[in-house]
């Protein structure tokens, strides 16, 4: 008792413990990518940028991500891409399934209100997608619906989305949108200004962004059809 009391460690034994070594795993990856859409009178404009990357590694450089869902819709999607496959095949899957049934195919309010379903029916392990479905509606003017992941809808004239969304949006709400200007005349929106303000802002979205780049998309739908378009940008 004396020695213990001396040096109570003495007689004591000696434990090691390990850490607590925590590992996580995340099923999602982000594969970047920028989607806007503008909608006019009659017309809507869509586009997207072609490059499939991850980090600092680019997939490829001509990856679409403009889905034609019909001959009024489209659908642009970027962010994970296994996640983006499984959504547009499913979608794509259930307007068959109302063509078939109907006869007819599917409105794009009709597809907006779809995919907000299937967004929401998702919503605990939701798609990891950044969507926007633009085309005309059944009065043949054009409209813009955006997403959040849990499939809350808005209907706008204008948007942005994904890896650059925050940089092409504030220029969006200037140039179109107009937004906290005074004095400034509000002119119907045209498509050969919608053309050039999504050049004009996937340029400079290029150059602050590196999920974006190599060239962009274009889908310009109106009552007569889509037509596709293409611009190149900086490829690294």
């Amino acid at each position: 008792m004396a020695l213990l009391s001396e040096n109570p460690r003495r007689s004591l034994p000696d434990y090691e413990t390990e850490a607590a070594k925590m590992k996580s795993f995340s099923p999602y990856a982000d594969n970047g990518g920028s989607v806007i859409a503008l909608a006019g009178d009659d017309f809507c404009v869509i586009a997207a940028d072609t490059r499939l990357s991850t980090g600092y590694s680019i997939y490829t450089r001509e990856q679409q991500k403009l889905f034609t869902l019909s001959n009024t819709t489209i659908l642009g999607c970027s962010g994970c891409w296994c996640d983006t496959l499984t959504l547009t095949r499913l979608l794509s899957a259930r307007m068959q399934m109302y063509q078939h049934e109907h006869q007819k195919e599917m409105t794009t309010p009709a597809v907006a209100q779809m995919l907000s379903t299937m967004l929401y029916y998702k919503r605990f392990f939701p798609y990891y997608v950044s969507n926007i479905v633009g085309g005309i509606n059944d009065e043949g003017k054009g409209c813009v619906y955006s997403y959040d992941p849990i499939g809350h809808c808005e209907l706008t004239k204008y948007r942005a989305g994904g890896s650059a969304g925050a940089l092409l949006q504030p220029l969006l709400d200037n140039q179109i949108g107009y937004k906290n200007q005074e004095g400034v005349e509000h002119a119907p929106l045209t498509q050969e200004k919608a053309i050039a303000v999504i050049k004009d802002v996937f340029i400079s979205a290029a150059e602050r962004d590196i999920y974006t780049g190599d060239s962009i998309s274009i889908k310009v739908v109106t009552k007569d059809g889509i037509q596709d378009l293409s611009f190149a940008l900086r490829r690294d």
